[in-house]
């Protein structure tokens, strides 16, 4: 029996799984653009139960090694790697990893995919290799990935405000999501650098719960992609529809799964969705804190 329980105990600490889950983005208001080209914003992020699988094993070299579903992207372009790399500097660590991806979330999707991976990849590693960094080391190395990185490792639905850094914590009432992906891959950086983007709502004044809210990246996505609008038209008969991030993907609110579950039942056969209940605690911090 109690050589069961070191294996455990020692398999446990080399190697673990960790969801890398979806955000949504439930407004998204552009404040302006500071000099560094990065936008002033304000957003409301809740997490999904939802997203990419990532294991995670112990290598006792320094070789940082990813497998799955990665193949389209090159090393140098992967924030999984890059996450892995700049831990492994920040702290000197002198091990290693093997780092397996399941690719669940769409890519361009604007449901953070990719920033997850990333902030899962820095509280994992941050672990298997006992570096003891505190979550707000992580968040700002973190955000030289990107500025969606450090709610992720927050791990709390959070109003964000800067560059999407500044986080205020917040308690959102669970709901249920269907969220819809169109044929479309919305490149960020296409949207935060078109002259056509709507960059001057003023500030929040108050709490946010008693304001009108929108996404400000809404009206240049569907112009530029007519899908996105047929999409955001076709839920509205269903519930108030809302694009997160920059898209593509878009979603409803409902209350019950069996409402959410209704609406993927009707979904056009060229568009791909998935439902999935929000939570206040990200599923990876949930998951982290039950590895010892």
């Amino acid at each position: 029996m109690n050589g069961t329980l070191t294996n455990m105990t020692m398999h446990t600490m080399t190697s673990f799984s960790l969801l890398a889950p979806a955000k949504l983005n439930l407004f998204l208001h552009i404040n302006g653009r500071r000099e560094d080209g990065y936008h002033e914003l304000e957003t409301l992020f809740t997490f999904l139960n939802y997203g990419d699988q990532l294991t995670f094993t112990l290598s006792e070299t320094t070789e940082i090694e990813v497998t799955g579903d990665t193949s389209n992207i090159p090393l140098k372009d992967n924030l999984i790697y890059k996450a892995a790399v700049l831990l492994q500097k920040h702290t000197n660590s002198l091990f290693g990893a093997k780092i397996n991806l399941t690719k669940i979330l769409p890519m361009g999707g604007g449901v953070g995919g990719g920033s997850s991976d990333a902030a899962s990849t820095l509280l994992a590693l941050n672990k298997l290799w006992h570096c003891q960094l505190s979550l707000q080391e992580l968040a700002a190395l973190g955000v030289q990935l990107g500025a969606d990185v450090p709610v992720f490792i927050n791990g709390k639905s959070a109003l964000a405000q800067g560059i999407g850094e500044k986080l205020v914590n917040v308690e959102l009432p669970s709901k249920w999501y269907c969220v819809v992906h169109p044929s479309e891959h919305v490149s960020t950086a296409k949207i935060f650098t078109h002259p056509d983007l709507k960059r001057n709502t003023p500030k929040l004044k108050g709490p946010w719960q008693q304001q009108t809210l929108a996404n400000d990246c809404e009206p240049l996505v569907k112009k530029l992609c007519p899908e996105v609008e047929k999409t955001l038209q076709w839920l509205l008969k269903y519930a108030p529809s809302k694009m997160t991030g920059t898209g593509s993907c878009c979603f409803v609110e409902f209350a019950t799964q069996k409402e959410a579950q209704h609406v993927l039942e009707n979904l056009p056969h060229n568009w791909d969705g998935f439902i999935a209940s929000s939570v206040n605690i990200s599923p990876a911090h949930t998951q982290l804190n039950a590895i010892h």
